[in-house]
């Protein structure tokens, strides 16, 4: 065996208008198997399957190694946190918990909003629970809530290849069309169950 790319779980341009079957041609069908492959060629051993995943991560000595299998987790896990007709505002324990730690649901989005727009460079935003409520908070390049003993709740990709056939340099755009009209909030609850 070996490291895989997930297939995406819906089809290719069940995103539109948000985002186009061009864009997740290059994204994941490019971008994403390129760290897969790149993983593959570094592992030692190659039994090692995405059920591993998280433990190279953490074992990782050498950085290309955690680069690519980091990002392999991060695409993955985006991926996911996206679906067809999304967005919106959650409900039941995911609403009440934002309710709790950012005093509304429109203040968790400017929140989000304005730390995925302004993010300097590639990386990631994510809404993440840190072991006692949930927060906000962005990563540089492949880094990602595990380092940081935080649980993934959901993020957006701000690397320049998730949006630019899209929305060419314009990410405030892009980051509004990901909330208003993909994110997964029955993954978004499904993570915070696991906390």
């Amino acid at each position: 065996m070996a490291f895989v790319l997930p297939p995406l779980p819906y089809a290719p341009d069940a995103l539109a208008p948000h985002l186009s079957a061009e864009t997740l041609a290059l994204h994941h069908g490019k971008h994403h198997q390129s760290y897969v492959d790149k993983l593959n060629a570094l592992i030692d051993d190659p039994s090692t399957t995405n059920h591993d995943l998280e433990a190279v991560i953490l074992d990782a000595g050498d950085k290309a190694l955690f680069n690519n299998a980091a990002q392999h987790w991060n695409h993955s896990f985006y991926w996911e946190g996206m679906t067809p007709g999304g967005g919106g505002g959650p409900s039941d324990a995911v609403a009440d918990a934002i309710q709790r730690d950012f005093g509304s649901f429109d203040r968790f989005s400017e929140d989000l909003h304005s730390q995925a727009s302004t993010h300097f460079g590639s990386g990631w935003a994510w809404l993440v629970h840190d072991g006692s409520k949930l927060r906000i908070t962005t990563t540089h390049d492949a880094d990602l809530p595990l380092l940081h003993s935080q649980k993934a709740l959901l993020t957006i990709d701000v690397w320049e290849h998730a949006y630019y056939v899209d929305y060419r340099n314009q990410r405030p755009a892009y980051v509004t069309a990901f909330l208003d009209g993909l994110v997964n909030w029955a993954f978004v609850a499904k993570n915070l169950a696991e906390v």
